[in-house]
């Protein structure tokens, strides 16, 4: 794999040394010309084609089906992974003493939920009764990095009939994720960061069995099955379709998901295997290096790096490396550090180095 020619597309890096894609990821070119494309397009046709950009919509559900091993009828777009979660508790009509499970410290999407129960992953399993009616957890924690086991959890709740919600933002795109392999009943994505998209561009996956008893929290033009037939559009009670399409109610943001559909390809023609082990690789070179500077690393298998040096503010430390053009992040007392496939060990000797004249 020619790794510096994928660098060349992310035009930041060649001014910044940028270890931050657990908050951004950097948008490659083609992202950039694929929505220059649409917005000429416009002008060119006056927007008299708009329902091919549907179209074009369907092939980008078929990219990300294939990412995560699902069909493209399982695929609805998203603004954000909040949007998803919302769709799904609203959509779950929970009665008075029913509950929601998360993992301690996690994303607030999670922890803003009603009916909340938050337990430390010591407790988890203790924590599953007959109140629970949906666990909502992260694939990868946004501030420590700890990957909690998705397949010895869905076959535990499957065995009990209560379903997974997974947030998948901090990690699709730099970790393989398999729906056939792993049993989720709900998989959403908000790919500003690992998937190296614009914000407001996201999908969620909802299998077939909750698509039967989940209905739309959001109604509108594009609800009833029929809705392409927009020279007489339906009026009264409208018939859902069976995909997934029928959560997304009205208009797509239709130049964010061509942007999308850039970046899903590029890291489809890349290789998610091959991405992942690249990203790992620079996550252990990067662990390493911090722990021969005094560094405490917390929860090392994924691909986020949380250090912590004895007596040293990581808030401060980021302002520092900041300074020194370096990004990386301060979150909950670590210093966060998440490379991507456009890194490389330059950009770790280039941290390492920052962080000596800091310590």
């Amino acid at each position: 794999m020619d790794w510096n020619k994928l660098r060349a597309e992310f035009s930041a890096l060649t001014r910044w040394t940028y270890l931050n894609t657990a908050t951004f990821g950097q948008m490659p070119r083609c992202a950039y010309e694929a929505t220059a494309r649409h917005w000429a397009h416009r002008d060119e046709t006056a927007c008299h084609d708009f329902l091919t950009w549907f179209d074009d919509a369907d092939r980008l559900r078929g990219s990300l089906a294939k990412l995560i091993h699902a069909t493209a009828n399982d695929i609805a777009f998203t603004p954000s992974a909040a949007h998803a979660l919302s769709t799904v508790v609203s959509g779950l009509n929970l009665a008075p003493g029913d509950s929601i499970v998360t993992l301690a410290d996690e994303f607030p999407n999670q922890l803003y939920l009603p009916q909340l129960r938050e337990v430390s992953w010591n407790q988890f399993y203790k924590s599953i009764d007959h109140s629970v009616k949906l666990v909502a957890i992260s694939e990868v924690n946004y501030a420590t990095g700890f990957r909690p086991p998705l397949e010895e959890i869905g076959t535990f709740l499957k065995s009990r009939s209560i379903p997974l919600f997974v947030d998948g933002t901090q990690s699709l795109g730099a970790l393989v994720f398999d729906v056939q392999k792993t049993p989720v009943d709900f998989y959403a994505v908000h790919a500003y960061k690992w998937m190296v998209s614009p914000p407001g561009a996201g999908f969620f996956y909802i299998s077939p069995e909750f698509r039967a008893r989940i209905r739309p929290s959001v109604i509108g033009w594009r609800s009833h099955e029929g809705w392409r037939n927009v020279d007489n559009l339906h009026h009264g009670s409208p018939a859902f379709a069976e995909s997934a399409e029928k959560y997304e109610g009205g208009g797509l943001p239709n130049a964010l998901l061509y942007a999308l559909e850039a970046s899903v390809n590029l890291l489809l023609e890349t290789g998610p295997e091959a991405i992942e082990a690249r990203v790992l690789d620079l996550t252990r070179q990067t662990q390493q290096r911090l722990r021969e500077l005094g560094a405490e690393v917390a929860h090392p298998g994924s691909q986020i790096t949380a250090a912590r040096f004895p007596g040293k503010d990581p808030s401060e430390l980021a302002r520092g490396l900041k300074n020194r053009r370096i990004v990386v992040a301060a979150r909950h007392g670590y210093l966060r550090v998440s490379p991507h496939f456009y890194n490389n060990v330059e950009d770790v000797d280039a941290l390492v180095a920052g962080l000596k004249e800091l310590l």
